[in-house]
């Protein structure tokens, strides 16, 4: 009788360090399912899209971590391994697979998950400036992001095809959206360039304190962007997107993406995609672009490689 009884409680205790186990297990697992997402600056689109990717990450098991970022800062957060997904520009995203400045090395371990939405860079001048193109820049100040950022980059690159540089203004000043409208406000900058949806809040947060002024980029300069980046594409700023803007702004675009370690668990990057496109109705609450969004569009080739989780998805749903 008493050996019986201690069989009964041995196999109480296996049954219970398995349980145990089993428990650890799950909760490993648990733990590798947790990711960083770099976004944007708060202001823009990007940071509370990452917010709601998270939530819905959340619900199909996926911890993330949501992060503040910049186009360009966050593939070489990816590249360096800080960070595991990351919001991204095609242009500045497809430079670092290149190896082209503004990166010091290509980029082997960054992939595409999901194009996503247009953005549009914006130019945004007082209506009394008496400024009317970039080439009317020289000796004023001039507010753009901080380092890191692609709009940032490519406010350069405008401004060297009007024959101007940052020396030849009076003052840069590199700050977040808020801190932009403000140097407006306080007529600290005479310009301010952003690159986002359309329309953006910063813009109209400034349009509700003084008028404001789109700059447009005309063919010619369009052209010459073109020659500087192949994935410059031509897009409208439609009138009445701000308050007293009675014409369309032509200006340069280029696409937002998700993009992923290459190294990533697949199975992470499909739970994640699958869910973004299971809840498209959450993103576009934030983004509207996001409601014309097609899987078919989310797997466009954008000269970024990619992931396999994605293609995995996109295969299964025959968007590729």
């Amino acid at each position: 009788m008493q050996n019986k009884q201690l069989s009964i409680s041995g196999l109480r205790r296996t049954r219970g360090a398995i349980a145990v186990a089993a428990l650890l297990c799950a909760a490993a697992g648990a733990q590798a399912q947790q990711v960083k997402l770099m976004t944007g600056p708060q202001g823009g689109s990007w940071y509370p899209l990452g917010g709601a990717i998270a939530n819905i990450a959340d619900k199909a098991g996926v911890k993330v971590q949501v992060l503040p970022g910049a186009g360009i800062a966050n593939v070489k957060a990816l590249q360096g391994g800080k960070a595991d997904f990351g919001f991204g520009n095609s242009i500045s995203t497809v430079d670092g697979v290149a190896g082209r400045a503004p990166f010091d090395e290509k980029t082997t371990n960054v992939c595409n998950v999901a194009t996503l939405y247009p953005q549009y860079l914006q130019v945004v001048v007082s209506a009394d400036s008496g400024i009317n193109s970039l080439g009317d820049m020289k000796g004023k100040s001039l507010a753009v992001q901080p380092k890191g950022n692609t709009a940032e980059f490519i406010s350069q690159q405008a401004l060297q095809v009007y024959g101007l540089k940052y020396t030849d203004m009076s003052r840069v000043s590199y700050v977040s959206y808020t801190d932009a409208v403000s140097l407006m406000k306080d007529n600290n900058a005479h310009a301010f360039t952003l690159g986002t949806t359309v329309p953006a809040s910063a813009i109209m947060d400034l349009a509700s304190a003084r008028d404001i002024r789109l700059l447009p980029f005309p063919e010619d300069k369009f052209q010459a962007m073109r020659q500087l980046n192949p994935g410059y594409t031509k897009l409208v700023i439609p009138a009445g997107s701000y308050p007293k803007q009675t014409a369309d702004v032509q200006t340069i675009g280029y696409a937002t993406h998700i993009v992923a370690r290459c190294d990533l668990d697949e199975a992470v990057v499909y739970k994640v995609l699958k869910g973004m496109v299971d809840n498209k109705a959450d993103l576009a609450a934030i983004t509207k672009d996001m409601g014309k969004t097609t899987p078919k569009m989310m797997a466009e080739d954008i000269g970024v490689p990619m992931h396999k989780g994605a293609l995995r998805y996109y295969k299964e749903v025959g968007a590729i």
